[in-house]
């Protein structure tokens, strides 16, 4: 009704108002080279980070016995690699926070604000207490999926469906492993074992539930999002894509305004 009342103001067909809201909704989302600029930037970080990682612990011994990481606890020498590791990921997360108004907005704006606050507190605190072992498995961890969903992104954004297809089902497997079964029942159960409980171990308590209640979030949206696009074949839409607003919401207001 806004859109015929609208199409007579103007003297032109209601099907040519329709296309003028269109292109106009257009203009004001954002490009696909920016989003694909953006996936590939945190792919290169994401990767980059994991790797170096890995190659840092492999050959330490509380890497594959996480009760040899309180031995000694907390006289553990830094080794200068892994507090440089530690410096580039929490530059890196506060780049996140920092850049988060400029960057495609997504229906979990908020979980991520959240999620790269805990991040950097978590970071940080451990820092100070020297929990650098227990750090270093919880960060590697979490970047083991990561750029895996950013690989992707930019393979959905290159509209290579089917490889897109595959890689999120990777995606799906490694991030609920890693984040449901790994962090929880192995990582986070040594450190709440293990670790003697006062002020700094609550706070990290803290902050460690609340990303694993992010992770059970979005661990929901990601099997919502294969059940039904990729097994159902329904249609295609990202669970955390960018908000819009629809045609007749704006043909409302450009109506008010005439």
């Amino acid at each position: 009704g806004d859109l015929i009342s609208l199409a007579k103001q103007c003297h032109l067909p209601v099907k040519k108002v329709e296309t003028w809201f269109r292109h106009r909704r257009a203009q004001d989302r954002p490009r696909l080279m920016k989003k694909f600029c953006e996936a590939s930037w945190r792919f290169t970080f994401y990767f980059t980070s994991f790797f170096s990682g890995l190659a840092l612990l492999y050959d330490k011994p509380w890497f594959w016995d996480h009760t040899v990481c309180w031995l000694r606890f907390p006289q553990q020498p830094l080794l200068p690699a892994l507090g440089w590791f530690y410096l580039l990921e929490l530059s890196f997360y506060c780049a996140l926070v920092a850049t988060l108004p400029f960057d495609v907005k997504r229906k979990d704006f908020k979980e991520q604000i959240i999620h790269h606050i805990a991040t950097i507190t978590l970071i940080f605190v451990s820092y100070c207490a020297n929990l650098i072992r227990f750090g270093m498995i919880v960060m590697l961890v979490h970047d083991a999926s990561d750029y895996i969903l950013e690989l992707a992104k930019m393979l959905h954004y290159m509209k290579w469906k089917r490889v897109c297809e595959a890689v999120f089902i990777v995606f799906a497997v490694v991030f609920i492993i890693s984040r449901l079964v790994i962090f929880p029942l192995i990582t986070y159960y040594y450190f709440v074992t293990k670790f003697q409980l006062f002020l700094i171990s609550c706070l990290i308590n803290t902050f460690l539930m609340i990303l694993q209640l992010l992770h059970i979030f979005w661990s929901y949206l990601i099997i919502q999002m294969i059940f039904g696009v990729i097994l159902h074949g329904a249609k295609r839409k990202d669970a955390r894509s960018d908000t819009e607003e629809s045609d007749r919401s704006e043909a409302e207001d450009l109506a008010k305004n005439k």
